[in-house]
C-alpha cells in the first residue's frame, strides 16, 4: 500500500452524509427482513419479499447511492500503479467474487 493511503483524512459533514445513506439502505433492508420474518422463511411470502426488496432498492436508487458512496471514499486514494499495473483499491477489490447470471449465456 502507498504511504500516502495508510492515513486519509475525510471531511466530516461528508463522512456523516456517508453514514446516513449507509443507515437508511441498511436499516430499511433490515426491518423488511424483520418484518418477512427471514430468520428460517418457514410461513414467509418470498414472492412478497423479494418484490418489496426490489422495488425498495430501485425506488430508493440505492445503486446510485451506494455508487456515490464509492465514489466519496475512493476520492482521497492515490491511484498511481504499482509494480502489479495495479492501485491500492484494485489490489485490495481484485479477489471479491462478483454476482454471476445463472445462465452463462447472457
Amino acid at each position: 500500500m502507498l504511504e500516502a493511503n495508510k492515513r486519509l483524512v475525510y471531511d466530516g459533514e461528508e463522512m456523516l452524509h456517508v453514514l446516513k445513506e449507509l443507515e437508511e439502505i441498511l436499516g430499511s433492508l433490515h426491518k423488511m427482513g424483520a418484518y418477512y420474518g427471514l430468520k428460517d422463511w418457514e410461513g414467509v411470502d418470498k414472492p412478497e419479499f423479494d418484490r418489496e426488496t426490489n422495488d425498495y432498492i430501485n425506488n430508493s436508487r440505492v445503486c446510485g447511492r451506494l455508487a456515490r458512496i464509492r465514489s466519496i471514499l475512493s476520492e482521497k486514494f492515490d491511484d498511481t500503479l504499482g509494480e502489479d499495473d495495479m492501485d491500492d483499491i484494485e489490489r485490495a477489490c481484485k479477489d471479491i467474487v462478483y454476482w454471476k447470471a445463472p445462465r452463462q449465456d447472457m
